[in-house]
């Protein structure tokens, strides 16, 4: 029931809601015609009650034209006594309904405008005609009420939508630039630790047919493994495929093992033993994944140091390597950049760099828990 009121209105009903309101407002004018003193033909009531609140049935095509058009009768009709100044609600509230959808739909300086415009003819049509019977702060204070509290609560409800849309095209930004992360991860990895078997298949494959035989195994269950992650990451994005679990602290034993394939003796060192969060978790393991990849891709065959720890509610990640060779990284990698964004997330710290000794060094602090 509560989805059903708070949901925002189709446009067939909110077409059938301005009608309703427009005939509750021509009939709240018929009233006042009908009631002035001495009377009023019929035809001049029902005259003044269509002119005033016919036009608000269509304020949301024309919303200037029609507070326009809303306005030049209410004060006509007050300044010439056709509506006697005790039944003043009934225009008022009239051009209030017409500025609401002004306030909802019309942006900037227009809109504060017509406002504008509104607030002192209306206010100088009431004062005119009520002097004699109220002070002129009540008078003001009533157009107030009917004419700009609508306004403003249309200008509110106007500005919450676009904070609401830009929080919207936001969320779907990162989602992307998540899912892109994650890709990246799984195909930069798998397909760097292939390109290099591939290379040595390929140079040995005549002298040495058995260590050729050796690199399509790690090619194939590199690939194969890589399927399955990317499987999983797909999947999480169609909403009739269960979650599978997310790889995690747990899982960097296996990529020490494929790097080791890589040609890459990596030596890992995993403290600690705080509950960590299933996204700090998977975060800390891409980023271990993509430094291992760089390691893979430009400094094998070598030795690469990683040491993971778990202290004060944050997780720290180095990984060094001993570069035996020059780097020559490649135009337009997004290695690193995923990386500082991942730390970026948690609002962690980064850095990277070459060491003075040589090679490469690479520290990354993640923290999370009530501090974070």
């Amino acid at each position: 029931m509560t989805s059903v009121v708070l949901r925002r209105l189709r446009r067939g009903e909110l077409l059938i809601g301005d009608v309703v309101l427009a005939a509750a407002l021509s009939f709240m004018a018929m009233t006042a015609v009908f009631d002035r003193p001495g009377g009023s033909p019929s035809w001049l009531v029902v005259l003044v009650g269509m002119l005033i609140g016919a036009p608000v049935a269509v304020r949301r095509h024309w919303p200037v034209p029609v507070t326009g058009v809303v306005l030049t009768l209410s004060v006509v009709t007050l300044l010439t006594g056709i509506i006697p100044n005790f039944a003043a609600t009934a225009p008022a509230l009239t051009v209030g309904c017409a500025l609401y959808i002004v306030g909802l739909v019309v942006p900037g300086a227009r809109s504060v405008a017509t406002l504008a415009v509104c607030l002192v003819a209306m206010s100088a049509a009431v004062l005119v005609t009520m002097l004699d019977t109220t002070s002129a702060t009540v008078g003001i204070g009533f157009v107030g009420l009917t004419v700009g509290a609508p306004w403003l609560l249309g200008s509110m409800l106007r500005e919450r939508r676009a904070a609401a849309a830009h929080a919207t095209a936001q969320a779907v930004s990162e989602e992307r630039l998540r899912i892109a992360r994650e890709l990246h991860d799984i195909v930069a990895h798998s397909m760097s630790l292939i390109a290099v078997k591939a290379a040595i298949a390929n140079h040995v494959a005549d002298a040495r047919p058995e260590e050729t035989r050796d690199a399509l195994k790690v090619i194939e269950a590199t690939s194969r493994g890589a399927l399955q992650q990317l499987r999983q990451a797909v999947g999480t994005l169609r909403d009739d495929q269960p979650y599978a679990p997310a790889p995690g602290l747990a899982d960097l034993p296996a990529l020490a093992q494929q790097a080791a394939s890589g040609g890459v003796d990596v030596q890992l060192d995993v403290r600690g033993d705080a509950d960590v969060p299933a996204t700090v978790g998977l975060s800390a393991y891409r980023i271990v994944q993509e430094a291992l990849t760089n390691v893979v891709k430009h400094a094998a065959p070598a030795r690469c140091q990683v040491a993971v720890s778990i202290a004060d509610s944050c997780v720290l990640v180095k990984v060094t390597d001993d570069g035996r060779r020059p780097v020559a990284a490649a135009p337009g990698g997004h290695g690193l950049i995923g990386i500082r964004e991942r730390a970026a997330m948690y609002g962690g710290e980064f850095s990277a760099g070459p060491r003075a000794e040589g090679g490469f060094e690479l520290s990354v602090r993640l923290p999370f828990g009530p501090a974070a």
